[in-house]
């Protein structure tokens, strides 16, 4: 046999060689899930600040009940389908997930309140400070954010300050009021950073599991401590609360929670800034409150920033 037959008959035996494989379509696919996800989760926060204004019930009652009523939707599902997963969690992941849901718990506890203190544009606003926060926070911790990371950052919030002018106002109850919303955005930003850490290692469902039931019984002795009634509603309050958890708190935090391992802090911070917007739409279409001429052009800055942010975070990453 010739060399050349010997070759012929092994290259027969392998059979064809296989041609390169370019990637697929649906490489990308997991991205855009997330972004869909997180689109959803921004559409029910924006829900939170227009339906919370209308519920005749204290803000902590109001609080607390949004999360302990997340509980019982998630207990089924995490007790049945991811009872391992929750005993799996190691001592480290169930301590961030503790610190999670009291960071949680004071965004809640300071936010709420702040809308019966001072505009709800305003309120809105400074709790969406979210991404300015989370980029130092990240800072702090030694990371370096891209420069477009923090060009896009600037850019998200100052359309949120055209969109809502915020107003400082000069009576003590409304400056009080800002504090509180201002408060409630730092919050929020050591919640998703945590919330990310989390989720590398621990599935959506037991980390919200763990995260929503530190923050009721956070909510729980604060309103037993403070006095508020946590009872004798109406109906219509009842149902306005159950509306709050489905869309807010289980299709808004916990998609938060879900996408933020894919997106990472900074995206899905920088989209909460989106709320504002949502929630003035939202206002419009329903309580009959027309959002401001700026409104639009406002949107416009906003998704501007946001498109920065997502295009340097990937670029970092």
């Amino acid at each position: 046999m010739t060399a050349r037959t010997a070759r012929t008959a092994r290259t027969a035996r392998r059979g064809p060689a296989a041609p390169p494989t370019a990637p697929g379509p649906g490489a990308a696919s997991p991205v855009r899930t997330d972004i869909v996800l997180l689109a959803v989760a921004i559409a029910g926060i924006s829900l939170s600040a227009p339906l919370t204004a209308t519920i005749a019930a204290p803000a902590l009652a109001i609080a607390f009940w949004r999360n302990a009523m997340a509980v019982g939707a998630l207990t089924p599902l995490a007790l049945v389908r991811h009872r391992g997963e929750l005993r799996g969690m190691g001592r480290r992941a169930v301590l961030l997930s503790l610190a999670a849901g009291v960071l949680l718990a004071v965004h809640f506890a300071v936010w709420l309140p702040s809308l019966r203190m001072t505009s709800v544009a305003s309120s809105t606003a400074l709790v969406t400070t979210t991404p300015i926060w989370t980029t130092l926070l990240l800072r702090l911790r030694g990371h370096r954010p891209p420069a477009l990371v923090w060009a896009g950052t600037g850019l998200a919030f100052l359309g949120v300050v055209i969109l809502t002018g915020v107003d400082f106002a000069v009576s003590a109850r409304a400056l009080a009021g800002d504090a509180l919303a201002l408060a409630g955005g730092i919050a929020a930003a050591g919640y998703v950073l945590l919330g990310a850490e989390v989720r590398r290692t621990v599935g959506t469902v037991a980390y919200t599991y763990v995260l929503y039931i530190t923050t009721t019984v956070l909510l729980l002795g604060t309103c037993l401590l403070s006095g508020a009634s946590l009872g004798g509603y109406s109906g219509g309050t009842w149902l306005k609360l159950a509306l709050l958890t489905v869309t807010a708190q289980l299709l808004g935090h916990s998609l938060i929670n879900r996408v933020v391992k894919g997106l990472g802090p900074s995206v899905t911070s920088t989209a909460i800034l989106l709320e504002t917007p949502g929630a003035a739409l939202i206002a419009a279409l329903w309580l009959n409150q027309l959002p401001p001429a700026a409104a639009y052009p406002a949107l416009l800055v906003i998704l501007a920033g946001l498109t920065l942010v997502i295009r340097g975070d990937r670029g970092g990453r």
